[in-house]
């Protein structure tokens, strides 16, 4: 009776120590929530009316495959926005009647509209989207003192956690082309990351418990509640860009339940002695296919795989 009180006693801080992880947990989800939003409302209302109003008053929308979206027709952009704004900044001046383009075009290139606004700036939108379904659009501003000087990123509405500014130190003065790609390549691989775990907790929820992530979610981990076993998941993305994981860890603990239904003596041993297995067949899911895939594949045939290897 004495030791089933000591019990007790041990067990109510790990409670409570569990309910306020648990409370902290939820307070972080909904700074991420709020932070993951457009850290500066204003900007992004402003610039969502001015991409919208560049839509509205767009002649043609061209969309471009394969090499027809090259750095000369970039060249070609930054000229024509510069010849703009110093025709409108002549006839301000009163020197020439002010003069607009005859033709104004935008261009799509996969998940991406190219503009050209006024003020000699280039503006992308980004598109995303997971499973055929459309999801946030970002915008990212471009802009040059002149025509041969380098362009810069002057603003945006692409979350803070994700390395703009990096890709624009490393690419916008040599390679804006690819930076632009570069920068849509990450959304959609953010976007998709994080959509795959929102899928998992909808269809698994009651499966799934402490499940962890990153703000980009390039770092995942859960557990999975199994009758034999406790699974632990954890999931690393070399790469922002990555939409699979390049580094997959699957652990899998015997539990009391395990002990406890025994009949043979060896299997009680492993059981007690609790040690790790490393779960291949659902590393190498986690590899090459989805999350919300991936994790079917494993619950189907978890109960085989952990007989056979606890056995």
């Amino acid at each position: 009776m004495g030791e089933m009180i000591v019990s007790l006693d041990e067990d109510i801080p790990l409670d409570s120590t569990r309910a306020r992880f648990t409370n902290l947990l939820k307070r972080h989800q909904q700074l991420t929530d709020r932070l993951t939003r457009d850290s500066d409302k204003m900007i992004f209302d402003r610039l969502s009316k001015e991409f919208e109003a560049a839509r509205a008053s767009q002649n043609q929308e061209v969309c471009l495959d394969g090499e027809e979206w090259n750095d000369g027709l970039l060249a070609t952009l930054r000229e024509r926005v510069h010849m703009e704004a110093d025709k409108k900044e002549s006839g301000n001046s009163g020197f020439a009647p002010v003069s607009h383009l005859e033709e104004r075009i935008a261009y799509r290139v996969g998940n991406k509209v190219i503009y050209c606004l006024e003020g000699a700036r280039i503006g992308i939108q980004y598109e995303t989207s997971f499973a055929g379904e459309t999801y946030e659009i970002y915008h990212c501003v471009l802009e040059s003192k002149s025509f041969l000087e380098k362009m810069n990123v002057l603003e945006h509405t692409i979350p803070f956690f994700l390395p703009l500014r990096d890709l624009e130190n490393d690419l916008l003065s040599s390679n804006a082309k690819k930076f632009i790609d570069n920068v849509g390549d990450l959304l959609h691989a953010y976007v998709e990351r994080r959509e795959q775990v929102r899928l998992i907790k909808e269809l698994y929820g009651n499966q799934i418990r402490e499940l962890y992530h990153s703000l980009p979610y390039h770092m995942i981990e859960f557990a999975i509640d199994d009758c034999d076993c406790k699974v632990v998941v954890s999931l690393r993305y070399g790469n922002l860009m990555c939409e699979l994981p390049t580094k997959v860890r699957v652990l899998a603990w015997p539990m009391h339940q395990l002990k406890r239904q025994c009949t043979s003596p060896r299997l009680s041993k492993l059981a007690s002695q609790a040690i790790p297995v490393r779960l291949s067949f659902a590393e190498d899911a986690l590899r090459i296919q989805s999350l919300p895939e991936a994790y079917a594949e494993i619950v189907v045939n978890m109960p085989q795989e952990i007989e056979q290897i606890f056995l």
